[in-house]
C-alpha cells in the first residue's frame, strides 16, 4: 500500500492520497462513489482504503498515468464529498500494484519474513551478551422520483434512446447506469458542474435516473461533459434530455 505524504515536496506519481473523507460511509459504497468521481480523469487501477482505526477517513487512488493523478488533485481538491472537502496529494510511495509494474516490488511477506530474521538475529545476540554479563541495549522502535410518464419506453426490440430526443431543458435522463450505483454516487459525478439541483432515481426502473439543473444551458454543459463517461468500464452512460 502506497503512504500518505508527510510534508514537504512530494515527487509526483500515480497514486493519490484523500484524507478528511466522512468516516460514517460504508466502505464499499465509499470505494464505488470514489470509483464515480476520480475515473473522469482516467483509468483507475486500484482504490485502496480500510476499516481500520489508524486508517479512517482516508483513501489512496491509483491511476495508471501520473499526468492523471495530477489532473486529479488539481480539479478536485477541496470538492464537497458526502458533506466534507476533499485533502489531496500525491501518496508518499508507490503503489503495489505500480511497483509491481515497474519492476521494483518486493513482497510483503518476503520484506516481513526479513525482518522478522533481523530481530531474531538480534534477540540471539542479546542473549549471548546477557550470558557473559553484558548488559544488552535493546532497540526500542520498528518501523500510516419522477411521474412514469416521463420514462422512455425500455422493453422490447426498441432502441433505448427515445425516437423523437426532447427539446432542450433543464432535466436530463441518464440511462445504461450500472445497477449497483446509488444517488449519492451520482450526485458526485453530478454536482461539479455549476447549477445542479438534483438526483431522482426510479426504483422500479434501475439503470436511469434523472439529474435536474437551474437552467437548460447548465444541463446542456453537464452533459456534454459526462456523456458516455465510464462508471463501470462496460458502461458508458447516455444522456438525453428529459421528457417533460
Amino acid at each position: 500500500m502506497a503512504e500518505a505524504a508527510t510534508g514537504g515536496d512530494v515527487p509526483t506519481n500515480n497514486t493519490i492520497y484523500i484524507n478528511n473523507l466522512n468516516e460514517k460511509i460504508n466502505l464499499n459504497e465509499l470505494k464505488k462513489s470514489l470509483k464515480a468521481v476520480f475515473s473522469q480523469f482516467g483509468e483507475i487501477l486500484e482504490i485502496l482504503a480500510f476499516k481500520t482505526l489508524k486508517h479512517k477517513g482516508q483513501a489512496w487512488v491509483v491511476f495508471e498515468k501520473v499526468k492523471d493523478a495530477t489532473a486529479a488533485i488539481e480539479k478536485m481538491q477541496n470538492f464537497p464529498f458526502y458533506d466534507k472537502p476533499m485533502r489531496i496529494q500525491y501518496a508518499k510511495t508507490k503503489s503495489d500494484i505500480i511497483a509491481k509494474a515497474d519492476g521494483t516490488f518486493v513482497p510483503r511477506e518476503k520484506r516481513k519474513r526479513h525482518e522478522e530474521k533481523g530481530r531474531k538475529r538480534k534477540d540471539q545476540h542479546d542473549a549471548n551478551q546477557a550470558a557473559t554479563g553484558v548488559n544488552p541495549a535493546y532497540a526500542s522502535a520498528y518501523g500510516a422520483a419522477p411521474l412514469s410518464s416521463q420514462i422512455p419506453y425500455m422493453g422490447g426490440a426498441k432502441s433505448t434512446i427515445p425516437e423523437a430526443p426532447a427539446p432542450p431543458n433543464n432535466i436530463l435522463f441518464v440511462q445504461n447506469i450500472p445497477h449497483e450505483t446509488n444517488s449519492m454516487m451520482l450526485q458526485m459525478l453530478f454536482y461539479q458542474y455549476p447549477g445542479f439541483k438534483e438526483v431522482r432515481m426510479v426504483e422500479a426502473k434501475p439503470g436511469i435516473a434523472f439529474i435536474e439543473y437551474g437552467d437548460e444551458m447548465q444541463s446542456t454543459e453537464a452533459m456534454q461533459r459526462l456523456q458516455g463517461f465510464k462508471i463501470k468500464p462496460d458502461h458508458p452512460i447516455l444522456i438525453t434530455y428529459a421528457k417533460k
